[in-house]
């Protein structure tokens, strides 16, 4: 029998401090060569643990084997050069120093199917892979090959479907892609965005994922926000192509956002990962709290469609507060399950 309400996370948990620096993002890591193959195996081992300990319904592999959801996935492939680096302006928001594209890119070997492969022999739970989308991936390099955002996004279209189609071979049940930069280039989006991420789940049988979230708790992206207004409508440039998008399920960020709850009705039908964990702040949600975000968005999200999730990762936090984070998101998932059951 289906789970109602299903929960999962957006996507990455704390690393062990033997692994990597806590609470930081794009933390060196802390061992060598075998040693830290042999630790991020035991760090995935650790998440997923804490995951089920947590009663999280799909579990993921928390990101444990990379140092960030975008260039570690780029690090794998050819015609990008790490050494000859250029600043710019990640999703018009905060400069950053990136690769450079210095020729076609392309890919020469799976790049997480093992580490996939090895999640799967782990567990019998449903498991969801994260990997960045075509327009976010484009927005964090500079390109001195292609000179069009477009054609780029195209390849690593290309790129991401022969990728996601071998996690799904490997036994993944849902691929996510995450595209914050959605959030900001929305004529992009419209014009060929969604229809580069059509390109990356072409012929997948599994399910498929969206992730367009307002960001880590860091601050760039908290000051960002501040400068947002009272109501984030962000997902009203999006949502109605989205809607009609060939992509599964779109996941998004609703607790303390300020995106009108309302604009849930603009999907309605698909599947929603309904972001009801704050990553931007220490303070744990109560379940009660939790179930308050899931009762607003059942207005609008018929019950089998809606998935508790958290707005997004939680690599910057502590492990203690992801932990007891997940507990309120599962405990406040069971009240709303409860209340529909006894319906």
């Amino acid at each position: 029998m289906k789970t109602l309400l299903p929960t999962s996370t957006a996507g990455s948990l704390p690393k062990p401090s033997w692994l990597a620096e806590p609470e930081t993002l794009w933390s060196p890591w802390k061992l060598e060569g075998d040693t830290l193959a042999e630790g991020k195996q035991d760090a995935l081992r650790a998440s997923l643990h804490e995951q089920q300990l947590a009663g999280i319904d799909i579990v993921s592999d928390g990101e444990q084997t990379r140092q960030h959801f975008v260039t570690t996935f780029i690090e794998h492939l050819s015609g990008v050069d790490f050494e000859h680096r250029k600043t710019v302006k990640i999703r018009d928001r905060y400069d950053a120093s990136v690769p450079t594209v210095v020729g076609p890119v392309a890919r020469q070997k799976p790049v997480f199917v093992e580490d996939a492969r090895f999640l799967r022999q782990q567990t019998d739970q449903p498991i969801k892979w994260a990997l960045p989308g075509p327009m976010t991936m484009i927005d964090t390099l500079y390109d001195d090959h292609y000179k069009s955002r477009e054609k780029l996004a195209w390849e690593f279209a290309k790129i991401l479907n022969q990728e996601a189609r071998e996690l799904e071979a490997a036994g993944v049940d849902i691929i996510q892609f995450d595209e914050p930069a959605f959030n900001v280039f929305f004529e992009e989006v419209n014009d060929w965005g969604i229809a580069a991420l059509e390109r990356a789940i072409e012929g997948l049988k599994c399910e498929t994922v969206v992730h367009i979230c307002y960001g880590y708790g860091i601050k760039a992206n908290t000051d960002w926000k501040k400068t947002l207004g009272s109501e984030w409508r962000q997902y009203e440039e999006v949502f109605p192509r989205l809607q009609q998008s060939s992509i599964d399920m779109i996941s998004l960020e609703c607790h303390n956002s300020r995106v009108p709850i309302e604009l849930l009705e603009l999907i309605r039908g698909k599947k929603v990962m309904v972001g009801a964990i704050d990553v931007a702040t220490n303070t744990i949600e109560t379940p009660e709290e939790v179930a308050d975000t899931l009762r607003a968005a059942l207005q609008y999200v018929d019950a089998d469609k809606l998935y508790p999730c958290t707005n997004c990762g939680m690599a910057p936090l502590s492990r203690a507060v992801a932990r007891a984070k997940l507990q309120a998101l599962s405990a406040g998932a069971q009240i709303v399950r409860q209340e529909l059951l006894s319906r």
